[in-house]
Formats: C-alpha cells, sequence, structure tokens
C-alpha cells in the first residue's frame, strides 16, 4: 500500500478562489444574485400562455388548469417547466416567478392606466428586494432595513402603488419600467430622467 495522501485542491477556471473579508464588512450580508449566465429557453405557445396567466393573478394549478383548459397534472409539469427555462428555484415566491418571466421577456409587461407612482430610494430597494428575494429576511436585508420593520414598509409601498398584493406590486413595477428597465445598478442623472 502506497502512503496517503491529501486530496489536492481544484484548479483551472472553476476552481474557486479564496474569499479573504475585511474585519470592518463582517456585519455586511451577502446577497447571492438571482442572475445566472446560463440562455433563457423559449417558452412554447401554451407555456406562454400560462405564464401570461401566472403574471396576471392565476396563481394555482387548479385556477391555471380551469383557465386553460389542461389537467392539474400537465399544469403541473408546465409550471415546473416554465420556472425551470427562467432558472427560477421552485421554492420561490410567486412575485420573483412573476419578475423573472417579465424581466427575461418570456412575458410582456402589462399596460396600466395608473400612473406611476414617484418612489423615494428606500422605496425603489424594497420594490426591487421584493422582486428578487422570497423570505422575509432576505428582502429585509436586502432592502437594509431591519426584519422587524420589513412587513410595515412593505405595506406602506404597496399602499402608495395601489397594488393588491406584493405579486401585483412587481407586475406594475414592470409596467411602470420601475423593475427591469435598466439594468441593476445603472443610474441615470436627473437631465436625462
Amino acid at each position: 500500500m502506497g502512503p496517503c495522501r491529501r486530496p489536492r485542491p481544484p484548479r483551472g477556471p472553476a476552481a474557486p478562489l479564496p474569499v479573504t473579508v475585511n474585519p470592518a464588512e463582517k456585519e455586511t450580508a451577502v446577497i447571492p444574485s438571482m442572475t445566472t449566465s446560463a440562455p433563457i429557453t423559449p417558452l412554447s405557445p401554451t407555456k406562454q400562455r400560462i405564464a401570461r396567466h401566472i403574471v396576471d393573478g392565476v396563481t394555482t394549478n387548479r385556477d391555471l388548469a380551469t383557465a386553460t383548459g389542461l389537467s392539474a397534472d400537465t399544469i403541473r409539469q408546465y409550471v415546473r417547466d416554465i420556472r425551470e427555462s427562467v432558472h427560477c428555484p421552485p421554492r420561490s415566491k410567486p412575485q420573483v416567478f412573476v419578475h423573472l418571466l417579465l424581466g427575461t421577456g418570456q412575458v410582456a409587461p402589462p399596460t396600466t392606466d395608473r400612473p406611476a407612482p414617484e418612489l423615494n430610494a428606500e422605496q425603489q430597494q424594497l420594490l426591487k428586494a421584493v422582486a428578487e428575494h422570497s423570505t422575509p429576511r432576505d428582502i429585509a436585508l436586502a432592502a437594509k432595513i431591519a426584519p422587524a420593520d420589513l412587513r410595515s414598509a412593505l405595506d406602506e409601498l404597496i399602499a402608495e402603488t395601489g397594488a393588491a398584493d406584493v405579486t401585483q406590486l412587481v407586475v406594475l413595477a414592470h409596467a411602470w419600467g420601475l423593475l427591469g428597465a435598466r439594468p441593476t445598478g445603472t443610474v441615470q442623472s436627473e437631465a436625462v430622467q
């Protein structure tokens, strides 16, 4: 028998890089990005129709089956396929799924007669956090607010926009161009706006 060898760390582009943490930044949580570099698979016409119903607020498999005339089992599989095509995790909340459907262009944003509200920077940050995260803790961290203050801040945002719930809030935000209109992190000057 030969001597025991310690496994060598992986090399090449897939090898994880060592991470050093600045002690001053230890308190800052790192939120994983919802974006992926994998291509988005275009939806078939039937799956586009189902996705449109989801964006319009029909969320249960039973209601989707009734609206489309398909069986609940077929709907379940199609919803799974649609989630996979937009790289949406299976347990994410409906507003995240809707945001991905609209943000990837699989479903065109609806039109609305409602004027876009004037949101302050904190409300815009909360809107983005709600669209990209499913758990209250992750939403609060991304919005940079205390978890205890999340519910009241979210209720205020929903009331200000006139949305019925967070999923409709995300749909309206896409219709107004508040989500997905510009790449993340870009800021326009006042003269351009």
